[in-house]
């Protein structure tokens, strides 16, 4: 008799999420709910590229780093504003961006943390400061060649890209452990 075990085919982290850190952070936390331990509900990728209007070949690199860092197609934002100073028309293209939710999130969340933060330059740790007032995480990238998926001649020209984590939870204290307990490599902090 076969068996169906949906266990495998899970991300990595979804299964430890799932399995090992809910049970952890509800008591860590001191929660008397299992719902009210904060878990990834998605992450939302940026890119702003105000260059687009004049380089097109720019757009068209954008588009595919997001294809294939994420394994799904990017949504072009247009600017809402025509703003003279920047030479900045109503309706330019002047960004991408993309949800990911479920087992697609906590893919290239693994990634991300495992794979992309320790390849970068002069990487200390991830900055503690950038959680927002609901516990919000955001991490910006300066360049997307850290992405073991790309080719070099897939990455020029450099733009790069902002990663946002939207966290349910109580705010930035049960986020900010919920990201350590997932690998988040936070900055040490100096006494």
């Amino acid at each position: 008799m076969p068996t169906n075990n949906l266990a495998t085919n899970r991300p990595r982290l979804m299964a430890l999420y799932d399995e090992k850190l809910r049970v952890e952070l509800k008591d860590e936390l001191k929660l008397k709910n299992v719902h009210e331990v904060p878990r990834l509900e998605k992450i939302v990728l940026n890119v702003g590229l105000g260059q687009a209007k004049d380089d097109k070949k720019l757009m068209e690199t954008a588009i595919n780093t997001v294809k294939k860092v994420t394994g799904q197609s990017p949504v072009t934002t247009v600017a809402k504003k025509s703003i003279a100073s920047f030479k900045l028309r109503e309706g330019n293209k002047i960004g991408l961006k993309v949800t990911l939710r479920g087992e697609r999130m906590y893919e290239f969340a693994d990634r991300l943390i495992n794979i992309v933060l320790p390849r970068l330059r002069d990487f200390h740790g991830t900055s503690v400061k950038a959680f927002d007032k609901s516990g919000n995480y955001s991490l910006g990238l300066v360049d997307q060649s850290v992405f073991p998926e790309l080719s070099f001649e897939e990455t020029s020209p450099a733009h790069g890209l902002q990663a946002i984590f939207v966290i349910r939870g109580k705010g930035p204290t049960h986020s900010r452990l919920l990201l350590e307990k997932l690998g988040m490599p936070f900055e040490k902090e100096s006494k």
